[in-house]
């Protein structure tokens, strides 16, 4: 059934959101102030023509727009993406009573993305190659991605042919690439057994494609040159498949307001600390702790620590601070601190930095929800918001980086 629907606003992941005669429906690829002719199921619905377009639409830079699931905002202005995403944090905040000026967003630049997680599965006679569909297992077989960066884009063909070596019959085979100084970083996640033939062939074809590292399930087939990632100035060891911020200059960005708010410290933690995207930067001028869970991380933090120059002492710690958070006591020993978790957030972690001495908090979240919930717990507990600051690194879609920065008044 086809109704006239009248799009209101924007939903907290990109839908238009309106009303017809049947109520209240969430429209894809809509934007507030559209009338659009829509096939609805349920509270879903389709457009099938744009009755009253905004003046705020945009021709969708890339032809696989509205079949990718990757990008739901390519058809928005960019003052109505940058609100978008900036209202998303605004919202989270005064969903928990949080009322605070939140800076505009830090954009980034298309093919900027370094770091993408790609799927492949066979359907028939064909692989199919690409990104889910929205809201689906379905996978889009693209031609080329306006995100990521151009090496990545390059080494698509390559990446199939890998991707045809590695199929999993029975599932999905996921290839996650990052693009690195020294050449792409391939890790690739199949059920597929290897075999002897089918490790030669992967290893002939990442050596046509200049890939500089390929691992299969954890195991390296082949390493023609060290990925390293820059922290700062510092360099590091990538290890395989490992998670890094998704756009470098998303990353530098984090980086300066959280070094800058932890100026004047002699002793700060960086918790969940990854590679060492901020311990790294911290240790030049402060002494830095270090914890995060996995193990590959540290040890390639620990390795760049170990031929850096000029830096504080820099420790570290492996622990699963979703199970077991710092203690307020053991907090005591830091006048600052850096929070980088998972989407779940760090709400054990908050409790305790809550009721302890620290002085400084930086929290670095790519779920606004969830640092809301976080921020509210240390705002309960003494802090004040300085500032909070959007930052985009996941270009044209719903996500949203930010980074809150609390004080304790003494």
């Amino acid at each position: 059934m086809t109704e006239t629907i009248s799009i209101e606003t924007l939903g907290a992941k990109g839908d238009g959101i309106g009303r017809g005669a049947g109520g209240l429906a969430y429209v894809p690829y809509s934007l507030p102030g559209e009338r659009v002719l829509a096939r609805r199921s349920g509270q879903r619905a389709t457009i099938e023509e744009i009755e009253l377009a905004s003046p705020e639409r945009r021709d969708a830079p890339c032809p696989h727009f509205t079949l990718c699931g990757g990008c739901e905002l390519q058809h928005a202005s960019p003052a109505v993406y940058s609100a978008f995403k900036r209202d998303l944090v605004i919202e989270a905040y005064r969903r928990v009573s949080i009322e605070t000026e939140v800076q505009p967003l830090v954009p980034c630049a298309p093919a900027s993305r370094r770091r993408a997680v790609f799927s492949a599965v066979r359907a028939g006679p064909r692989l199919m190659f690409g990104f889910h569909e929205a809201m689906s297992n379905r996978i889009v077989p693209i031609e080329t991605c306006l995100v990521v960066v151009p090496e990545i884009v390059a080494a698509f063909e390559p990446l199939r042919r890998l991707s045809s070596l590695m199929l999993d019959r029975k599932g999905e085979t996921r290839l996650t690439v990052a693009a690195t100084g020294q050449g792409l970083d391939v890790a690739i996640e199949t059920g597929a057994k290897l075999n002897d033939k089918t490790r030669a062939a992967a290893i002939s074809a990442t050596a046509a494609a200049g890939i500089a590292r390929l691992s299969v399930n954890g195991e390296i087939l082949i390493e023609y040159a060290r990925p390293m990632i820059m922290a700062g100035t510092i360099p590091v060891s990538f290890p395989p498949g490992g998670f890094l911020q998704a756009v470098a200059s998303a990353e530098t960005a984090m980086a300066e307001l959280v070094t800058g708010h932890m100026t004047g410290l002699k002793t700060v933690a960086d918790l969940f600390s990854g590679i060492g995207t901020f311990a790294l930067r911290l240790a030049r001028n402060h002494a830095t702790h270090a914890v995060e869970s996995d193990a590959p991380a540290l040890a390639v933090m620990d390795q760049a620590r170990r031929v850096a120059n000029g830096l504080k002492p820099l420790t570290a710690e492996r622990r699963d601070l979703f199970r077991r958070p710092l203690t307020r006591k053991e907090l005591s020993r830091f006048e600052g601190v850096v929070f980088d978790p998972p989407r779940a957030g760090a709400e054990a972690q908050a409790i305790e930095l809550a009721a302890s001495s620290v002085q400084r908090v930086a929290a670095v979240s790519c779920n606004p929800l969830t640092l809301a919930r976080d921020v509210k717990l240390l705002l309960d507990g003494g802090f004040r918001l300085v500032s909070t600051t959007p930052i985009d690194q996941f270009l044209w879609s719903h996500h949203v980086e930010a980074v809150a920065l609390l004080v304790r008044d003494k």
